[in-house]
């Protein structure tokens, strides 16, 4: 049923969709994260940030990590997931709204992590998440597998759950407007294979 979708290995010349991917992965949270370098001087835009951290070289989370899904054509969506390793514990949030998610990774060191997984809106329902995440669960080799998501967002969790994935432990996200909506950060682990 899912034959008409390809993956493959990012790289860095995907920097950009993979930095649009995220955002839209993170719901608008990465960009939000990546405003913060605008007023520095860094870049011009978030998205422009985003496309330089996602073409870093030697970054966690960057193109080196990403699986591409194509579809009809042109790209699909991402999965960018890498092992959790032992160094996190020594890694202090910079920015507030970021705490509540590093402390749920520093509970799951050892496991794979998917820090993205993010399709374009007119490409869902059709099975691009499920192979992607699927993906993922054979890349983490027999290692439990762990991820973040809203618990806001219905959609995520519910294919989670019909993966295998369970809720392992909320922490109450920090609201990055006056106005935003309250939500928790939800760690779904999946054991290993």
């Amino acid at each position: 049923m899912t034959s008409f979708i390809a993956l493959r290995q990012a790289s860095r010349r995907d920097a950009s969709e993979l930095a649009i991917l995220a955002d839209i992965a993170s719901r608008g949270f990465a960009s939000w994260l990546w405003f913060a370098d605008v007023a520095t001087g860094v870049s011009d835009t978030p998205l422009e940030r985003g496309r330089l951290k996602m073409s870093e070289e030697e970054a966690v989370g960057g193109w080196r990590d990403a699986v591409i899904a194509e579809a009809y054509g042109e790209v699909a969506g991402v999965a960018i997931g890498h092992s959790l390793e032992e160094g996190i514990d020594k890694i202090e949030a910079t920015v507030p709204a970021t705490e509540p998610m590093l402390a749920l990774q520093k509970t799951v060191v050892g496991s794979w992590f998917i820090g993205s997984l993010g399709v374009y809106r007119h490409l869902r329902g059709i099975g691009i998440g499920r192979r992607l995440l699927e993906d993922q669960i054979e890349r983490a080799d027999r290692r439990p597998v762990s991820l973040i998501t809203a618990s806001d967002n219905e959609a995520a969790l519910s294919l989670y759950g019909r993966n295998g994935f369970l809720e392992a432990a909320r922490a109450d996200a920090v609201p990055l407007f006056d106005n935003s909506k309250r939500h928790a950060w939800v760690l779904m682990t999946r054991s290993a294979a």
